[in-house]
């Protein structure tokens, strides 16, 4: 199959920010499902999500992959239908192709790498069996058929002279989520680290079968709590889909500048969290401080440090009058001169960046292969993010500098998180002096019955991709989120694959992974 194959017999055009009927995306054959998505990987794009839809023959699934397809520029604005951004020499669109299968299929994952997590995800949930998946390990630390969560879960084990193992977790000395590390090491040498997440699931997915409720939006305020702005604006996306709603460029532009804020505290202070890391104390010391400060702003808009109640289904939840936007720009250059200093501190220490160079490398081929997103895959030079591929009206209006880096170790997860940084107190600079007039919120109808529709936002760790399936009601049917920490665990693990154990701490701060946002 070629890129001209992947017509509308095989993969339905779905535009960004509008919904489709779920009838209009017919079932393919097994053979060309697999070769859309191979061929979507292979020229450069994503598959965003795939899960399974119970179909009312007994035993068989409807397998639904959401792609995000790669376009060379040339052929960009041709299709006016197309939702998508010339980002260099490429644009994105969206699609969503299906196929029908019994309790078992040939797996994906040995020809498309990135989907080894999704086939275990489908099998874990499903019970779908994807024959050929060369480690179908369970993805949560849950039994998913009510059996006793205490048995040990299968984990890959080497055998060896002076071969030893180290285990960390699930409980750990901070205030941290549980997560189960597990090192298989010689001496110092790490030859494998696998990771077991799923300790307090929560169901979530499930509770929203039905909704949305009164409540759903708070819910996904803690999909992951770190990023509560990214989460709440992607389901915001899709229900303003389902609903045709349109919100208004000032209720964009106030969404953008929560989410630029909740980047920049976390980045900020996950660069302190590094400097510590490797005793360098005056950068750890500025950071923690900063990263209050900018907290501090997300408050000054919402009343809450973490963003909760800015984001508002059909618009946002507060807005910012001249004095209190004079007052943001005037904090936020004061501290990105102080983070600046900070960082300054930092890269100019060459005991620091000895430290950062060459540790818990994730060559670009692996993390391209692997799907990783967000600021961990344009250090390995993978070339993506939802602010450029799928812009709302602000960042088209206020493109955001663009960064990437090919060396894929922590120090250039490290730098590319500080110009990300840098990049966003610009951008905040120039949408709150340049905010435009619109309505603060526009009350949603209700949902349209029987229809798909994609939200996709690029938050601090990398793209978060929610996806709402109506019933015949207008009602839920299915919920699916995608957290940027699903696609990047697995690059942690890469990172410390023959590294020295002691380079742990130091690549798990890099990518800073979400616990809760994995575990839904």
């Amino acid at each position: 199959m070629t890129h001209g194959d992947l017509n509308e017999d095989i993969l339905t055009p779905l535009a960004f920010g509008v919904c489709a009927p779920i009838d209009s995306f017919e079932p393919v054959a097994f053979d060309d499902f697999a070769s859309a998505l191979r061929q979507t990987l292979d020229d450069g794009g994503r598959v965003l999500s795939l899960f399974a839809r119970s179909t009312s023959e007994a035993q068989q699934w409807t397998l639904v992959a959401v792609l995000a397809r790669r376009h060379a520029s040339e052929a960009a604005g041709q299709d006016p239908a197309r939702a998508s951004l010339v980002g260099g020499d490429y644009s994105f669109s969206l699609g969503v192709v299906c196929a029908r299968v019994g309790q078992s299929y040939p797996s994906l994952t040995p020809r498309s790498p990135a989907l080894h997590l999704f086939e275990r995800d489908l099998h874990e949930r499903c019970g779908i069996v994807p024959e050929g998946h060369p480690w179908l390990r369970p993805v949560r630390h849950w039994p998913s058929d009510g059996g006793d969560a205490t048995q040990p879960w299968p984990m890959y084990e080497l055998e060896g002279p002076e071969v030893h193992e180290v285990r960390v977790g699930p409980v750990h000395a901070g205030v941290i989520e549980p997560g189960h590390f597990r090192f298989q090491c010689h001496g110092e040498r790490v030859f494998r680290l696998e990771i077991a997440l799923g300790f307090q699931h929560r169901g979530l997915l499930a509770q929203l079968v039905g909704g949305p409720h009164c409540h759903t939006l708070a819910q996904m305020e803690t999909v992951a709590g770190d990023t509560s702005v990214g989460h709440a604006w992607a389901h915001a996306q899709v229900v303003e889909a389902l609903s045709q709603v349109c919100v208004s460029p000032r209720a964009d532009a106030l969404r953008a500048c929560g989410l630029e804020l909740e980047r920049l505290a976390n980045h900020v202070g996950d660069l302190g969290a590094l400097a510590g890391d490797v005793g360098f104390l005056p950068t750890a010391s500025y950071c923690g401080g900063l990263r209050g400060d900018l907290l501090n702003l997300s408050a000054m808009i919402s009343g809450s440090r973490l963003g909760r109640g800015l984001v508002r289904v059909g618009g946002v939840g507060f807005d910012l009058d001249d004095e209190l936007t004079g007052s943001m720009r005037e904090r936020l250059r004061s501290i990105g001169e102080a983070a600046e200093r900070a960082n300054l501190l930092l890269w100019a220490s060459p005991s620091s960046t000895g430290r950062f160079e060459g540790t818990g490398t994730v060559p670009p081929e692996v993390a391209r292969s692997l799907g990783l997103v967000g600021f961990a895959a344009r250090a390995s030079g993978v070339d993506i993010d939802v602010r450029r591929c799928f812009p709302t009206q602000t960042y088209s209006d206020h493109p955001v500098r663009h960064w990437l880096k090919e060396q894929g170790d922590v120090y250039a997860r490290g730098r590319m998180r500080w110009r990300e940084a840098e990049a966003s107190f610009a951008f905040l600079d120039q949408v709150l002096d340049e905010l435009p007039e619109g309505d603060l919120r526009v009350a949603p109808t209700e949902l349209s019955p029987d229809s798909l529709a994609v939200g996709l936002v690029e938050g601090w760790r990398g793209e978060i991709c929610h996806i709402g399936l109506t019933d015949a009601q207008g009602r839920f049917e299915a919920y699916e989120i995608v957290d940027p920490s699903f696609h990047n665990w697995t690059g942690l693990e890469m990172a410390l694959r023959g590294a020295e154990i002691s380079d742990f701490p130091l690549c798990n701060k890099s990518f800073n992974l979400s616990y809760a946002g994995h575990d839904l």
